[in-house]
């Protein structure tokens, strides 16, 4: 087998390979920048948690349709993910629940809704295609509107990138000077939320967090520095795309699981090899000695 054919040929021979790497390549650039900032602000775990709640609103869009519709799915999917998002926020300050409590009972609550809403009218088909995506049969449609959310989300990251580290870091600084932290808050959970929606179409709602933060958790290993941090995210984001989908078309593998445990792959790579990995802790470098 040759290089080409390799690595090549299964994207030049059938369209959707093509169709699905597009859409890894968009996921990454949305989704790593996103997965990097939810690390920072350590709401890691919520990212998954709201991954989840984002199905019962698929299911529902799922219903009215009649059928896998993705942009049916996506809007319900939408909806639902900004409901339990300003819902858990709103719990959190009206009860003596933490945010990370309310986010959990939301979502297990929603989890549990959406796989009851899908049974209702589909086959084990139509749930495991909910649960674990479809990415080799996105169709033009749904990658237009993938690539949508991924230029939105530059675009929005763009434009409140400095008060969005403010409030990340330093809080209090952004009230002192009059910034609306509760503002940029609820723009960066819209774009969590958009992202999961676009990575639930490709992945489903079990891995949807997936490359969001696998490739973040890469990215903190290997530089402390956040421009770069968020340009590793993305880099190993849309390699694990890449690799994963090669993976899965030689070894005949689900693509969706593939491309999650490639990003684990190089996860597991990062916690040996890098700067602040294991290896560094054992075999530190020798001090330079005058």
């Amino acid at each position: 087998m040759t290089v080409y054919d390799l690595f090549l040929a299964p994207f030049a021979d059938f369209g959707f390979m093509r169709r699905a790497l597009v859409a890894c390549l968009c996921l990454g650039l949305g989704s790593g920048p996103i997965g990097v900032f939810l690390m920072l602000r350590r709401m890691s775990l919520m990212g998954d948690a709201m991954s989840h709640a984002v199905l019962p609103g698929a299911a529902i869009g799922y219903l009215v349709a009649g059928s896998l519709s993705l942009t049916a799915m996506g809007l319900g999917g939408l909806i639902a993910g900004l409901s339990v998002a300003l819902l858990s926020g709103a719990v959190s300050r009206m009860t003596v629940l933490r945010e990370d409590a309310s986010f959990a009972s939301f979502y297990l609550a929603s989890l549990a809704l959406g796989v009851l809403i899908v049974s209702l009218r589909g086959s084990n088909i139509d749930l495991l295609h909910v649960l674990f995506g479809t990415i080799l049969a996105i169709d033009a449609p749904a990658l237009y509107q993938i690539g949508a959310i991924t230029s939105l989300t530059l675009v929005i990251l763009a434009a409140i990138y400095r008060p969005l580290v403010a409030e990340c870091f330093d809080p209090g600084f952004l009230r002192a000077v009059g910034g609306r932290g509760p503002v940029y808050h609820v723009l960066f959970l819209l774009l969590v939320v958009l992202n999961l929606v676009a990575s639930f179409q490709a992945l489903g709602t079990l891995m949807a967090v997936g490359l969001m933060m696998l490739p973040a958790a890469v990215a903190q290993l290997w530089s402390r520095s956040l421009p770069v941090m968020m340009l590793i995210a993305t880099a190993s984001a849309a390699a694990a795309g890449y690799l994963g989908l090669i993976a899965s078309y030689h070894l005949e593998l689900a693509s969706g699981p593939t491309i999650i445990m490639t990003a684990a792959l190089f996860y597991a790579f990062s916690i040996l090899f890098a700067p602040s990995g294991i290896a560094r802790r054992f075999f530190p470098r020798p001090h330079l000695k005058g």
